[in-house]
């Protein structure tokens, strides 16, 4: 892509957030279209996946701060209206900039708008390598898997089924025909830029024939169309290690997109889900339960048997014991890769019957009458008797 269409591009608008979004507002834009678009999610939808393209290039330089930042300060330079022949900016005639470094109108001599084409488009002044010619890591990707909680609790091992960007099996990454191999542009000698002069004025921009690669390609690769990468479905075996938790990201190195030019592949990223357990909680590496008990098991005492992930344990009740008492099980929590181990947190919760036969009612009325005297709410009766005599 030629710095004229990437600076023309209004990455903004694909992913539908305004110029001045936070990162946290663009990385969510970003992650609802992807899974909208996703295409696993749209099976056989070309129009699907273009825009799941569209979206990733425009995530690749909003979500990173430094490209960001020279994408927005190019854009503000050139106008809205972006790259005009000729020129730059939004009159008739436009303004002539000094792509390689001379001095010219808009007072961007001595390098510093060449400088910021540089750290655009990876070129550097009039003569040196383009970017097309050197290696470039792959751009990392992210994806997002669910999980049940015993699998999180536990860790599982899940196959993962991804349609990303890949090197191209045909071509090998050269974009040319099995046979062929790329040649140095004759247009620009393989620097990726030309220059022209008009006037007082020189340019430099990037070439057409090339796109600014410096290599041209007669023959190109039938798969990738001459881009070295195509997009394919592949199914990976990811380990979710013990312990993880809801939301967290999982680092697999080199799984990402394919390096350039034969550079590092770049990391690929899973966002873990989990799904919530109907009985068990949690809270750090302590597991938590809710274990209903009557107010006999309380006042008397008793031993409960209560679940764990493995097997039941019994758990003793001292008598006296107060509702909403947490016991702890010690060891039965959450394990994790560097040893370290959680509880499991009962915690005792009072029913009450709905209903009441006639001996369980004469039993309660019995036992009321016998701790008649025993006030459960003493501080409270302290207050009123104080309210009152005030």
């Amino acid at each position: 892509m030629s710095a004229r269409d990437w600076i023309d591009k209004d990455f903004y608008r694909e992913l539908g957030v305004s110029s001045d979004a936070g990162d946290a507002e663009i990385k969510k834009a970003y992650r609802k279209l992807a899974r909208e678009l996703h295409p696993d999610a749209n099976p056989g939808n070309t129009d699907a996946e273009a825009k799941f393209k569209s979206v990733s290039e425009a995530y690749g330089v909003l979500g990173d701060p430094d490209k960001r930042k020279q994408y927005d300060e190019a854009r503000s330079m050139f106008g809205s209206s972006g790259f005009r022949p000729g020129g730059f900016g939004g009159g008739g005639g436009g303004f002539d900039f000094d792509f390689a470094g001379q001095s010219g109108q808009g007072g961007f001599g001595g390098g510093g708008f060449s400088d910021l084409l540089g750290n655009l488009f990876g070129r550097t002044r009039a003569g040196a390598t383009t970017a097309g010619n050197r290696p470039r890591r792959g751009a990392d990707v992210e994806t997002e898997v669910r999980i049940d909680f015993v699998e999180a609790v536990k860790g599982a091992t899940v196959p993962l089924r991804l349609s990303s960007p890949s090197t191209c099996d045909t071509c090998h990454g050269s974009g040319a025909r099995p046979g062929s191999s790329p040649k140095v542009c004759v247009t620009c000698g393989g620097v990726g830029l030309v220059s022209r002069s008009q006037g007082a004025f020189a340019f430099s921009e990037p070439c057409r024939d090339c796109r600014g690669t410096g290599r041209t390609i007669d023959d190109p690769c039938p798969d990738c169309g001459g881009e070295g990468v195509s997009t394919k479905t592949r199914t990976l075996t990811v380990r979710i290690p013990a312990g993880v938790e809801d939301d967290q990201r999982i680092r697999l190195a080199g799984q990402g997109e394919p390096g350039r030019q034969g550079a590092a592949a770049g990391d690929l990223y899973v966002r873990v889900h989990v799904t919530p357990h109907p009985v068990f909680g949690r809270n750090g590496n302590d597991l938590t339960l809710k274990v209903p008990v009557t107010y006999p098991e309380l006042a008397l005492g008793t031993t409960l048997t209560v679940p764990t992930l493995d097997a039941p344990v019994s758990l003793r009740v001292t008598p006296g014991t107060t509702p909403g008492r947490v016991l702890r099980v010690r060891g039965k929590g959450v394990v994790k890769r560097d040893g370290q181990t959680g509880d499991l947190l009962v915690t005792l919760a009072v029913t009450v019957p709905p209903t009441l036969d006639d001996a369980a009612k004469s039993a309660l009325e019995a036992y009321a009458a016998a701790t008649n005297a025993h006030d459960p709410r003493p501080e409270l009766t302290a207050m009123v008797q104080k309210a009152r005599e005030s």
